[in-house]
């Protein structure tokens, strides 16, 4: 039996985008609460079934934290998710790294995953080579553009599933 690999989803940049300062991002009904952020409004419900469709166990690597299953989930058409807890102290294993890496790594126990967050960098990808014996993909996302078909295709691609006609 096969197990999916992880998908850690952050979401600020990846599911809200924060578009380009030349024009406006696209919004999308309905409106968010006021006591919640107007950026939920950014939140494509089209990504929901793109997301649901891949591959993976989705898992929240997030901010938002228990918010994500109560705004984001529900707007995007998701069940809950599970999510990753973070510490209470950022951990600083290695200067340059983002503060969730080890977190992740941790909560993946040597199961395959793929990381998509808009602050990935290289020293975050040579750590997690270094401590994590499973199979990562850590997919840095244009916060611009948010999650894009390109960024589908190279989670598709990782999981070793086939594109296109047989």
């Amino acid at each position: 039996m096969t197990i999916a690999p992880l998908l850690f989803l952050d979401v600020d940049g990846p599911l809200i985008p924060f578009g380009s300062s030349g024009g406006a991002h696209p919004t999308y009904p309905p409106a968010p609460p006021a006591s919640v952020s107007p950026l939920l409004a950014r939140l494509d419900p089209a990504q929901g079934p793109r997301l649901a469709a891949l591959p993976y166990a989705l898992v929240w690597a997030t901010t938002w934290e228990e918010d994500a299953n109560t705004w984001i989930a529900p707007r995007l058409g998701l069940p809950a998710l599970p999510l990753v807890r973070w510490p209470d102290e950022e951990p600083g294993p290695a200067p340059g790294l983002h503060w969730k890496t080890a977190a992740l790594v941790a909560y993946a126990a040597g199961r395959p995953f793929a990381w998509v967050d808009d602050e990935i960098g290289a020293d975050d990808r040579a750590w997690v080579a270094a401590h994590h014996p499973g199979r990562a993909l850590l997919h840095r996302v244009d916060p611009r553009r948010g999650l894009t078909a390109t960024d589908y295709e190279a989670l598709t691609a990782w999981a070793g599933i086939p594109t296109g006609p047989a």
